[in-house]
């Protein structure tokens, strides 16, 4: 079983794909050096990412290039 599951990720995004884009821009930028938002167990930025959008403390703003 997934940790946390797709379904309760999605209802802090409208959409898969912008899920996964915001959770790769967000691990690029734990991977860079920025600080963790939540208290995690993990030390690979993707689940860091995951658990911080699970936690809704990742917000996004869609522009016409992309996701900022």
């Amino acid at each position: 079983m997934i940790y946390p599951s797709i379904s309760s990720l999605m209802k802090n995004m409208d959409s898969r794909f912008t899920l996964v884009v915001a959770v790769a821009k967000r691990a690029r930028q734990l991977n860079d050096g920025a600080p963790k938002l939540t208290n995690v167990n993990a030390d690979k930025p993707v689940t860091v990412a995951i658990h911080e959008v699970n936690e809704n403390k990742i917000h996004y703003i869609r522009t016409k290039s992309g996701i900022k």
